[in-house]
């Protein structure tokens, strides 16, 4: 890991992890470009010089650096002075207290821990997403694969949402890029096969009668025409040209995955969304992929069927077999969020808050996902991360107060939220055992 103490807050996360050729995402610092080591920020405050070129490293990612440099392949260990000093820099002060109190508890030093975490008290955060790694020539790339007109073929499930996908549908009525199919599987009951003869459009509309939405997205995949897959949902909104930026970004960079952005109506691209980046996250509401991708990783996993995070760990499976996947801002979306039908509807919307005293927290899915591929020791600590928050209802998501009041109150729902968590490892186990559930596209 770049930095030790990223395990304790970032323990399941894709880059967390090296590839399966042993590299990671990281880039050598001595083999970055020049302009773009010049917008980067030296910490000479560090103690090691491997400090100082792994926070130059981390820089560059969370600065926006696409580029093809070799990448580190192990890691040294930091002095605790080092660790400390990194995440102050670069996550709220809470979260410096929560990772010592973690390693306090977990026997560590306690001196060589207070004399870490104190040494740096007076160390500001800083705001890397501010100042994005610019890159100018996108404005005035002509794209050749655009040129070159592929089939795209786009993937939309929907279960019981005409009102919402009319909208959609007429979306890409707009589109400016034209040569397209779009393949909806639809879910609804009842089914209406009229629907879509209003629509100008090439729909190939599949009807499927079990709700099953991994299954519903392996089967548009499998029956789709076109070179380049592009996902989407029944309840977003996307702008005219949509597939053109999202074809313009694979090209530009080379790329194989585009992932796009979301943001709620009445909002805005959050700002660390808000520019080009290797994409740290693969959402099936908002991507364009080459479908040669699932011919060499597979289709989703339907292990997660009526569940959470089968796009999580299709982003990381290909994250893992070194698949170059570019974050872009120009492909956005409109989250809606439908209150009714979808994944609500089949009881599994929210991954971490279950609606009934027993249910299992998190979902299933989440734990079989985490411990498949990080092992135990960091699925109990994003357990020890996510699981707290949880407590307060999701519309206080994002309000930091709310947030550690959830903390706190989950001290006196200890014992509930322990048979919540043993159910729900139970379940992951049954999948873990069983394997993987993942069809090859021939």
């Amino acid at each position: 890991m770049l930095f030790q103490f990223l395990t304790y807050l970032h323990p399941t996360h894709y880059f967390q992890l090296f590839r399966k050729d042993g590299t990671s995402i990281y880039p050598l610092v001595t083999v970055l470009p020049a302009e773009i080591l010049a917008q980067l920020s030296k910490d000479d405050e560090y103690v090691s010089n491997d400090a100082k070129n792994y926070d130059l490293s981390w820089q560059a990612i969370k600065k926006g650096y696409i580029g093809a440099v070799p990448t580190y392949t192990d890691f040294e260990k930091l002095p605790i002075k080092d660790e400390y000093r990194f995440i102050k820099k670069n996550f709220h002060p809470v979260w410096t207290l929560y990772v010592l109190l973690v390693r306090l508890f977990s026997l560590k030093n306690p001196i060589r821990e207070l004399n870490g975490f104190w040494s740096q008290r007076k160390v500001k955060r800083q705001s890397l997403e501010k100042e994005p790694i610019a890159y100018p020539d996108y404005s005035t790339f002509t794209s050749t694969l655009i040129a070159q007109r592929p089939l795209v073929s786009i993937v939309i499930p929907t279960l019981n949402r005409y009102n919402y996908l009319k909208d959609i549908l007429k979306d890409f009525e707009l589109q400016t890029y034209k040569h397209f199919e779009i393949i909806v599987v639809d879910q609804s009951q009842p089914y209406q096969a009229d629907f879509y003869e209003q629509f100008q459009l090439v729909i190939r509309p599949v009807h499927q009668k079990e709700p099953a939405l991994w299954l519903a997205r392996n089967t548009a995949v499998e029956v789709s025409k076109g070179e380049i897959i592009m996902l989407s949902e029944d309840d977003v909104r996307i702008e005219k040209d949509w597939i053109e930026n999202h074809l313009k970004c694979l090209d530009f960079f080379n790329a194989e995955i585009s992932a796009g952005v979301f943001f709620p109506e009445n909002s805005s691209i959050p700002q660390d969304r808000s520019y080009f980046s290797v994409a740290s996250q693969f959402a099936t509401g908002n991507a364009a992929l080459y479908k040669k991708v699932f011919k060499k990783i597979g289709l989703f996993d339907r292990q997660f069927e009526r569940q959470r995070m089968g796009d999580g760990e299709f982003g990381l499976r290909a994250y893992l077999h070194g698949i170059k996947s570019v974050s872009t801002p120009y492909a956005s979306c409109i989250d809606v969020k439908a209150g009714t039908g979808g994944l609500r509807q089949m009881g599994s919307w929210d991954a971490f808050r279950p609606k009934k005293w027993f249910s299992p927290r998190p979902i299933p899915s989440v734990l079989y996902l985490f411990r498949r591929y990080f092992g135990k020791k960091r699925t109990y600590l994003s357990l020890l991360k996510t699981v707290p928050p949880s407590i307060i209802p999701y519309r206080f998501k994002k309000n930091k107060k709310m947030m550690l009041l959830g903390i706190f109150i989950s001290v006196f729902l200890l014992p509930l939220i322990v048979i919540q968590v043993l159910i729900s490892w139970r379940m992951a186990s049954k999948k873990i055992k069983q394997g993987t559930l993942i069809r090859e596209l021939k």
